[in-house]
């Protein structure tokens, strides 16, 4: 499957594909983002998803793909730092503040940084068109952002602390988007990165609750398992698309169809959270939703 996939770079058949991987994993890292801000403490729900997803990736690093060699490892170490950071940054905004507002922040500040960062690293260059869908899609995304935040009954005290750590999440979103594009792209076989990727970035928040629960005082986690079993495959479905699309295509194209996941989250919100969704939140909606298309047509 590896040699099929790698054939696919820079054919129109890729770009379509990475097309379909971008917004797949639009989708499952909205699911992925509401299954941390259930009714669960966000560090302890990542830290349930990173031991499932540790179960899960060792066995299919160890015998199922290529083991890194020589300078791949360097670049394993570093996803492992940038993840710990963007996964600190992310429980940090999920604990203080309203998932409808703080999740497009996070997602709304990444597509421009990544565009930027794809022009300096790979020499990509969007259109003006492109540029125009790009500005489309961040207008809506801060736009719902704004809109959730003036209707918020609870939990304005620590919101803007939220909408800060929400920021500094998405500068994040950025830069291991670009980090992993660049990694993916060194390595022969692109399963071997993601497999070695989930297992090593999944290994820092189960050793940090250990640490913060080392006293024995853990709090009730009945129906936290099921959970993270469903939130580990849905990482692997989010984090592993998009970086196949960004291997397959353009960095900068698949980063902004990804953040049509503010959409999805929108409606996750409003579905499973009972978070009000009214006409202007459609119409919002509508905005992200065409600023992705007007990237997709105007390549």
């Amino acid at each position: 499957m590896s040699e099929w996939l790698v054939s696919l770079e820079g054919t129109e058949a890729g770009h379509q594909l990475a097309l379909v991987l971008a917004l797949s994993a639009a989708f499952l890292h909205a699911v992925f983002g509401a299954l941390q801000k259930g009714r669960f403490d966000p560090w302890l729900s990542r830290a349930s998803i990173d031991v499932c997803l540790v179960v899960i990736s060792l066995p299919v690093a160890l015998f199922l793909v290529p083991w890194p060699e020589g300078g791949a490892w360097w670049l394993m170490a570093g996803a492992v730092v940038i993840h710990l950071i963007y996964k600190v940054l992310i429980a940090m905004a999920y604990t203080r503040g309203a998932y409808t507002v703080v999740y497009p922040v996070m997602r709304g500040t990444g597509p421009l940084f990544t565009v930027i960062g794809a022009y300096l690293i790979f020499g990509e260059v969007f259109t003006i068109v492109q540029w125009l869908g790009v500005f489309t899609l961040v207008a809506g995304i801060f736009g719902l952002a704004a809109y959730n935040f003036f209707r918020l009954d609870s939990g304005r005290d620590t919101l803007i602390p939220a909408l800060w750590f929400a920021v500094c999440t998405g500068l994040f979103v950025a830069i291991y988007t670009t980090y992993d594009a660049y990694a993916i792209r060194a390595l022969p076989d692109p399963f071997t990165f993601i497999a070695w990727f989930f297992l090593l970035t999944s290994m820092d928040f189960p050793l940090l609750m250990l640490w913060r629960y080392r006293k024995g005082d853990w709090p009730d986690v009945r129906g936290l398992m099921g959970r993270s079993v469903m939130g580990a495959f849905i990482a692997y479905g989010s984090f592993g698309a998009v970086m196949l699309a960004t291997r397959l295509d353009k960095v900068g194209e698949a980063a902004v169809l990804r953040e049509t996941s503010a959409v999805f989250a929108a409606f996750i919100g409003w579905i499973f959270l009972k978070e009000t969704v009214g006409p202007r939140r459609i119409g919002l909606m509508a905005l992200i939703a065409l600023g992705a298309v007007i990237v997709e047509m105007g390549g």
